[in-house]
């Protein structure tokens, strides 16, 4: 099978079909079908085409005949808007119909979304109440915006994510994760999460003992130092390379989003076209798994 761009939207299509099966509401039934929006949007999203216009005008030339109907782009952004909780589904039922869905280690993190840069933008976006200002510490800069917090494997397949204020605490979002979706940590013995010093906390080490889960992460300079603290530096460059792919090859910061929902639904086109390329690479037996290059242009 070959590794481009065309082999990779097919498979995604016919697993989503295949998934989906036969509407069940009842009447006319849409001229552009779930599992059509939703091969549309990771194709968008890994042809690096940002403008939703744009990429309409696109694709007749490009892709001729691969959609037999496309929307207009108000009814394309609709779509996709209310197709979030799709999106998550469709992003579960990829990982889980990879081998990587039972790593035992996890890794997590969370990294900014910018959603703006002027003063007035944050006075008048209607993201204002659920964006923030904060601080990313990796690359010593303020934001106004949110934060991805991501839990995924080594190989960088997503596991479960959430956006949220940049001022809320890492651990209690991940500890609101895990509580929104206890599903994912079922019949996972033994799992090991690895985190950096922001997850230093008791009621968090208390939490996760609980469900059987183990944290590993940097110690504090008056902290007695891990036995495999000195392992965990390579480990943490995985997470800043899974960031590197959403940020430099799906340009997860200029989404374009106004609303949260817009924000929201883009986030999760992210994730979806790195989740779909993760399980093509898998399926298909490539080198390396989370490559992008095969499906960028």
């Amino acid at each position: 099978m070959r590794t481009d761009l065309n082999t990779l939207l097919t498979a995604l299509y016919v697993k989503i079909d295949d998934h989906l099966g036969r509407p069940a509401r009842t009447g006319r039934p849409p001229k552009l079908t779930d599992a059509e929006l939703l091969t549309l949007a990771v194709a968008q999203a890994l042809l690096g085409i940002r403008s939703e216009a744009r990429w309409l005008r696109f694709l007749p030339r490009h892709l001729p005949g691969a959609f037999p109907y496309l929307p207009q782009q108000s009814g394309y952004n609709k779509r996709l808007r209310t197709a979030v909780p799709l999106l998550k589904r469709i992003i579960r039922l990829l990982a889980l119909d990879t081998d990587l869905w039972t790593d035992a280690t996890w890794i997590v993190d969370s990294t900014p979304v910018e959603c703006g840069r002027s003063r007035e933008t944050t006075k008048r976006s209607e993201l204002a109440g659920w964006a923030g200002y904060g601080y990313c510490s990796s690359h010593s800069r303020f934001f106004w915006g949110l934060r991805l917090h991501l839990i995924c494997t080594p190989a960088g397949l997503p596991i479960t994510w959430a956006l949220a204020h940049p001022k809320l605490d890492e651990r209690q979002v991940l500890m609101a994760i895990l509580d929104h979706d206890p599903t994912v940590l079922a019949d996972r013995p033994g799992l090991l999460i690895i985190a950096d010093k922001g997850y230093v906390s008791r009621e968090l080490d208390a939490y996760l003992a609980e469900r059987g889960v183990r944290l590993l992460r940097p110690s504090y300079r008056n902290r007695t130092p891990h036995p495999a603290q000195h392992l965990l530096k390579p480990v943490r460059q995985l997470i800043e390379s899974v960031n590197d792919s959403l940020k430099g090859q799906l340009d997860l910061e200029l989404h374009g989003g106004r609303t949260i929902d817009g924000v929201t639904a883009r986030i999760a086109q992210r994730l979806l076209a790195l989740t779909a390329a993760i399980w093509h690479n898998r399926a298909t037996g490539q080198p390396v798994t989370r490559c992008l290059i095969a499906y960028d242009h």
